[in-house]
């Protein structure tokens, strides 16, 4: 059976990813911070384990990649779903708002990715970045998120070049706006009814509309497919024609 480690998995795409997964036949390590919800996920499918920890600094991405191993005895796909958003403009943000930024967003996708590759040798296995739209194109007041979003998508191109070789597949989604936590943030920003907001943000998608978490875990199992065998280094936007 294959086998995903997924970030990011206690809520929004990382936990509609580490379901599809599962309802897809692989055994899953869900990964997050928050236990309750990572327990959540979990009682979906006897196919998912979960890891409850926090990743910031190569010890504790090793350490999720070897705990991986140690329960499934091999690794098939890495999926660096977890992120934050902090809004400002360079003046509004503080240095722990950018390192924290960083570190979620860019540092911790390249530890996990160093330290699963070996594995993913083995098993010609592939790594999939949740980036964002405006990795691809700046939002405003969000400095530190996209240069990371961004810097997301070069780190997935640098490591699909250097892996190709070994049979490694390295690709990036950047959907634009999502029906997660993460949005609904926004609406409490904006001061606007969740739904005002929510119909506000649809308006700008040519398609009319938010996207799912799930239409992102689609995209996400396909690029790990055989069927995407031979996609590597992409940066694929899912935005509703957003960035067309």
């Amino acid at each position: 059976m294959s086998v995903a480690l997924v970030t990011g998995a206690s809520s929004g795409i990382g936990a509609a990813t580490a379901i599809a997964f599962a309802e897809a036949g692989w055994d899953v390590m869900a990964a997050g911070r928050d236990e309750g919800r990572l327990e959540e996920v979990a009682d979906v499918s006897d196919n998912i384990a979960i890891w409850s920890g926090e990743l910031s600094d190569s010890e504790e991405c090793d350490e999720l990649v070897s705990d991986t191993i140690d329960e499934f005895d091999s690794l098939d796909c890495l999926v660096n779903s977890a992120g934050i958003l902090l809004r400002g403009d360079a003046g509004e943000t503080s240095d722990d708002d950018w390192r924290d930024t960083m570190t979620i967003n860019l540092d911790v996708p390249f530890l996990l990715s160093r330290a699963a590759i070996p594995h993913l040798q083995k098993t010609s296995g592939s790594i999939v970045n949740i980036s964002s739209y405006w990795g691809l194109q700046a939002g405003e007041r969000a400095v530190a998120y996209s240069t990371s979003k961004g810097g997301l998508i070069m780190l997935t191109k640098a490591l699909a070049k250097d892996t190709a070789a070994d049979g490694i597949r390295v690709n990036a989604i950047c959907p634009g706006s999502v029906d997660t936590p993460m949005l609904a943030a926004g609406a409490e920003e904006s001061g606007q009814e969740a739904q005002d907001f929510l119909d506000t943000v649809a308006e700008f998608s040519p398609n009319g509309r938010i996207s799912t978490p799930e239409d992102i875990a689609a995209l996400t199992i396909f690029l790990a497919s055989d069927a995407a065998s031979m996609i590597t280094g992409t940066a694929i936007p899912m935005d509703g024609g957003l960035s067309a």
